[in-house]
């Protein structure tokens, strides 16, 4: 059998090892094709770092990387693009760690495109960082970022902190919106969508591709790939949980999919699935890799009341949040917590029901606040109880 990629987000290190892939190439084929300035939201552990490690090979033409994959036949493998590649998962507790975090991430680059950085600034840095490269290569640069927001939502409970990083972001952003004649394509990718970083501002408002229909499988496995690509490993599980196959995946069904961005098209959680098939059996593998600590926090100090049934909203109550007045709705969307599970035109506007996915989803979710509410004397322990009773999540 081929190995899963467990713990694995570089696509050169999968496709060289014979790890199983799941090939999003035609969603990034077509994504590209629409736009050259994209934004995608996912929850933490859903396969965003492998989507930009895909985008930078293909960018930097790796054609024998993507061999007897979709988009190796409909590339031009003649062109080849230097990429800038910024993972912001960095120390950003003060806001003078986050400055220095963002210029070793530029100064680590241009040493790796072998180029000099001779401005003071973040944001002048930056722009030469591009420029600089540009006219090295004779070639537009493509810039992918991951976890732009982490410095805030790492931070989200010391809101000053938040509000000084974002400032800092915004700045470091802007610098994109003067560079059109140097950049190829970008592409950002966070947790959650924040009002007012100003990053959509800063950009002319990139293609935020979060919930269009066209790319809402672009992240996780459709109920075809899981069973295309992990054939062999549903069987195993099936033999050693003395189920049938059909039945397993009735099994895997209710334990990990249910992930919708459309109301129509669900995905299959690509970590707890796999974790499900490492160790052969089901369990909440989830909630310690994929929960963010601030939603932890913030469970504890507002209203958990939206998580334990469905809600009835438009897109403007979770599609962003303000860090000065956070919405439970949109934070719990955001973070993987509620998903869209049916999508109507009301009077031609849209209504959205979010509701919990997934078994999984509601088993972690139901454990935490029931331990909290025991630590937190003040809550109605019984009253929460009742309620998940009544919604039949107990």
């Amino acid at each position: 059998m081929r190995k899963l990629s467990l713990g694995r987000q570089d696509f050169k290190t999968i496709r060289e090892n014979n790890y199983i892939y799941v090939d999003k190439t035609k969603h990034i084929y077509e994504m590209i094709k629409n736009s050259d300035v994209n934004f995608l939201s996912r929850p933490r552990r859903f396969g965003k770092s492998l989507l930009l490690n895909t985008l930078k090979e293909l960018f930097r033409g790796n054609k024998n990387l993507f061999e007897d994959l979709y988009i190796y036949d409909t590339w031009d493998w003649n062109v080849k693009y230097p990429v800038i590649y910024l993972d912001l998962s960095v120390n950003s507790s003060s806001s003078n760690e986050l400055k220095d975090s963002l210029n070793d991430l530029l100064n680590r680059i241009a040493r790796e495109f072998s180029v000099q950085l001779y401005s003071k600034t973040l944001k002048a840095r930056f722009e030469d960082l591009i420029i600089e490269i540009h006219n090295k290569y004779h070639q537009k640069v493509v810039i992918l970022i991951d976890e732009y927001d982490n410095p805030i939502i790492d931070n989200i409970k010391n809101l000053k902190l938040a509000e000084d990083n974002r400032d800092i972001l915004h700045d470091f952003y802007r610098t994109l919106k003067t560079m059109d004649e140097h950049i190829r394509f970008i592409f950002l990718t966070g947790v959650s969508k924040f009002a007012n970083v100003s990053i959509f501002s800063a950009l002319n408002n990139p293609t935020d591709i979060t919930l269009d229909k066209n790319f809402a499988t672009i992240c996780g496995y459709t109920q075809e790939e899981l069973e295309r690509y992990f054939g062999e490993y549903i069987s195993k599980l099936a033999k050693n949980l003395s189920f049938s196959y059909d039945e397993i995946l009735e099994k895997i069904k209710y334990w990990y999919d249910g992930y919708s961005w459309d109301g129509e098209n669900s995905v299959y959680n690509p970590q707890s699935t796999m974790v499900a098939f490492n160790r052969l059996k089901f369990n909440n593998y989830w909630f310690k890799t994929g929960t963010p600590r601030f939603l932890i926090d913030f469970m504890k100090l507002y209203d958990t009341q939206p998580i334990l049934e469905p809600v009835i909203t438009d897109e403007s109550s979770f599609d962003s949040f303000d860090i000065e007045d956070i919405s439970e709705i949109g934070l719990l969307f955001q973070t993987g917590y509620l998903t869209v599970k049916k999508l109507q035109l009301i009077d031609e506007e849209e209504e959205y029901t979010l509701a919990i996915p997934n078994n999984e989803v509601k088993n972690s979710t139901l454990k935490h606040l029931l331990n909290i509410y025991t630590k937190y004397p003040d809550y109605d322990l019984f009253r929460l109880i009742k309620e998940m009773k009544n919604n039949y999540l107990i």
